[in-house]
């Protein structure tokens, strides 16, 4: 789920990544403490945190956005001038910015693009022809030129949602009132989709598990010519209603929420393709099935086609369809299958149509993510080996090249070049002491890296197709006036290591210990996610949170089980229909192996996790009463079926059709075996995993009068963090951990 992508910015941007100091840096005398407060203080601690770095169209401008010194979530677009090296602000969201709320709609939007707690400006775009960005802020469009002058396109009580300049930017448009608007840029837009139609239609905007397990934000698609617009019309009349009560501080809010859980109906999605003016509208044949996932919608670089990735609601097949857009009609241009019959096929954005009509593609058909060109009908392998590639970067028609991200020896992510034709071997362009990612122009001419290791924040810079850089963005070093700097003293670089599963599986750990006293043993920390996906044991930079926790006297320690990324198809297999299962008994092994070391408390073993991590939790000390000294469950998944389609059926199948996978996978029937001491903690306002998961586990606890502690945090939703509530969220535990008599040594 995604819910669990929350749960790991949660834990992972509060909580670790752990830098590589410069060589250079002149260590000070003595250590400063890192207490919480200011773990989750402004500036962060990490230092600068830019968000959505572009190039401009001409490859003249890289453009970002940069949050504040004095307000670590307060972001504003800074340009970037390639030749002069100089930086400027191009848009300051306090100046412009109204302040005024947002709707309902754009929270519950940013809530899944994970940038609910962020203000300021979030997105923008550029003008095809470099001479502008457009920039939502506060509900409102503004079009900001390079010269300084800024342009307000909309001034509504209202909200334009999913802004959008066409390709060739000669219109702008959005979503206000469920319809698309379109217009002139600088003139007035009118809606092109009809009105009168029943609330429980939507035009423009992606679903909502589109938005929050797809990773597809976007509802409609303009040609690469800007004459024609693919839309997306949502009918949600089939999902049921969950009244979703936010409870706040002073008041609670009801909401009737459409919200597809596991085994109930899904909204049904049709794609239209209609003139810029809402003329001369076609019906996209998606097939006779309704109860499909529109996973992709691409036009084709010419724009003589669309093509539409549509998935079976098993998610064990995705079909590409190629589209007329005169008239259509469809046909199916190939079909990607499952690795294995109890598998899924997982969707990613590592794909790219070509000028030539071929199309580079990822696919886990070997058992590995690989890049394969398909051409002509005929596919050709072009990455191979047991380390999966994770993302492309980018595409240089023109040289014949492309350029992708791959896992290197697990624990670190490298960037390589590769051919087109399959000829030759993969060129590696990053430092492989560093894990790394990196995007590029549209045209592949400029590579920018971001990298960190265990001992060096975040850093990012501008290279050359072949890696060669050219200019530093941010160098992130941690001398001087950083805001890490006073904290390097007491800093721990993480040691790494594996141990067997109970097939003999490695499973990589990362542990950050406190100084050691000798024949002293030491509480541990043991935070988990274990859910499919998130790769929690890198060699990236781990944050400050994890630094804070060992400042306190715990061994920090983290463990990948079998189902996590990055590792292959046969590694995340385990987890088909049996949530609950081999990743609970990967991190027993975990437990049992910290208690095999001299230096641990066996005594003093405390978990912790959030959402699936929070799941985990609650899984682990059912399974086996005593292991653990004491467990922290927060915004837990405690029911599958409570839990949206697209991300529990991928895993668990149709509750109608396997029911004993679910009643099995569920936290609730086990609950009161429940017997070391358990912090339960939860957001009141939470629209992802709701509410009820927790209030239906505190009911059974109560009626059986089993003893559990809880923290609830009235307003928020499933990130309970900020400047205030972090502190509060991490001291409370900390408590909860002395209560208990899980502390260090004296």
């Amino acid at each position: 789920m995604r819910l669990v992508l929350a749960a790991v910015a949660l834990s992972l941007s509060t909580c670790l990544t752990t830098p590589l100091l410069a060589e250079d840096v002149v260590m000070p005398e003595a250590a400063s403490t890192l207490s919480f407060e200011r773990v989750f203080a402004s500036p962060g601690l990490d230092g600068p945190a830019p968000r959505q770095v572009k190039l401009s169209p001409d490859g003249r401008y890289l453009t970002l956005l940069r949050n504040r010194a004095d307000d670590r979530e307060r972001y504003d677009l800074w340009g970037y001038d390639i030749d002069t090296r100089e930086w400027r602000m191009l848009v300051d969201s306090e100046a412009l910015g109204s302040g005024r709320e947002l709707s309902e709609d754009e929270k519950m939007q940013r809530e899944r693009a994970r940038v609910g707690s962020l203000k300021g400006i979030i997105s923008y775009q550029w003008a095809s022809d470099g001479s502008g960005v457009l920039v939502p802020l506060d509900g409102d469009l503004f079009l900001a030129k390079l010269d300084g002058t800024v342009t307000r396109l909309t001034d509504t009580e209202g909200t334009e949602l999913n802004p959008k300049l066409s390709s060739k930017g000669g219109f702008v448009s959005f979503v206000r009132d469920r319809r698309l608007w379109v217009g002139p840029v600088g003139g007035e837009a009118q809606p092109i989709t009809p009105a009168g139609e029943a609330e429980t239609i939507r035009w423009g905007e992606a679903e909502f598990v589109a938005q929050e397990e797809m990773a597809r934000l976007q509802g409609y698609w303009w040609s690469p010519d800007d004459s024609r617009i693919v839309v997306q019309r949502t009918d949600e009349a089939s999902v049921g209603i969950v009244t979703r009560a936010a409870i706040g501080a002073k008041g609670t809010k009801v909401f009737d929420q459409r919200y597809p859980a596991a085994g109930t109906d899904n909204a049904v999605v049709e794609l239209f393709i209609m003139n810029p003016d809402g003329e001369e509208k076609v019906r996209v044949d998606l097939g006779f099935d309704l109860d499909i996932y529109v996973a992709r919608v691409d036009w084709a670089p010419d724009g003589s086609a669309v093509y539409v990735q549509r998935q079976d609601r098993a998610q064990t097949k995705t079909d590409v369809l190629r589209v007329d857009p005169a008239t259509g009609a469809s046909t199916v241009l190939f079909t990607e299958t499952a690795a294995r019959p109890d598998y899924w096929v997982n969707l990613s954005d590592n794909y790219r149509f070509l000028k030539d009509g071929s199309l580079l593609w990822w696919s886990e058909r070997d058992g590995y993510g690989h890049f394969y060109l398909y051409s002509s009908g005929q596919w050709k392998q072009l990455t191979s080996g047991t380390s999966p590639t994770t993302s492309l970067v980018g595409v240089d028609e023109a040289a014949g090249n492309f350029t992708y991200q791959a896992t290197a020896d697990v624990l670190t992510q490298q960037i390589y070049r590769a051919r087109l034709d399959g000829t030759g071997e993969p060129e590696l362009l990053t430092d492989p002491d560093f894990t790394n990612g990196a995007s590029m122009d549209g045209a592949g001419r400029l590579l920018y890296v971001t990298r960190s290791n265990p001992n060096q924040p975040p850093q990012s810079y501008l290279a050359t197709p072949d890696g060669k850089r050219v200019a530093w963005i941010e160098e992130n070093a941690v001398t001087g006036d950083h805001p890490y700097a006073p904290y390097l003293a007491s800093h721990t670089a993480p040691e790494y290591g594996t141990i067997a599963a109970e097939d003999g599986t490695p499973l990589h750990w990362m542990m950050i210990k406190p100084a050691i006293e000798k024949g002293k043993r030491y509480p541990v920390f043991f935070s988990h996610y274990g859910g499919p996906g998130p790769q929690m044991v890198t060699k990236g930079w781990g944050g400050a949170l994890a630094q804070s926790i060992v400042d306190t006297g715990y061994i920090y320690f983290v463990l990948d089980n079998r189902g996590s990324a990055n590792r292959g198809v046969d590694f995340e297999q385990p987890l088909y229909r049996a949530m609950g299962g081999a990743e609970v008994r990967d991190q027993k092994a975990g437990a049992q192996f910290l208690k095999s070391l001299d230096f641990v408390d066996p005594a003093k073993v405390a978990i912790y996790g959030w959402s699936y991590g929070g799941y985990m939790t609650l899984k682990q000390l059912e399974a086996d009463p005593g292991l653990y000294a004491a467990g922290i469950s927060g915004a837990p998944v405690t029911r599958w079926e409570l839990y949206d389609t697209h991300y529990t059926e991928r895993y668990m199948g149709d509750p109608r059709e396997v029911p004993e996978a679910y009643e099995k996978a569920s936290a609730i029937p086990d609950a009161t075996k429940i017997s070391d001491p358990l912090l339960l903690i939860h957001g009141m306002a939470d629209d992802n995993v709701v509410f009820e998961n927790s209030s239906e586990l505190i009911s059974v606890l109560q009626e059986s009068n089993t003893p559990f502690e809880m923290m609830l945090y009235p307003g928020y939703t499933h990130r309970v963090s900020g400047e205030k509530i972090g502190p509060h969220v991490w001291n409370s535990i900390m408590r909860f951990l002395k209560a208990h008599e899980v502390t260090p040594p004296e």
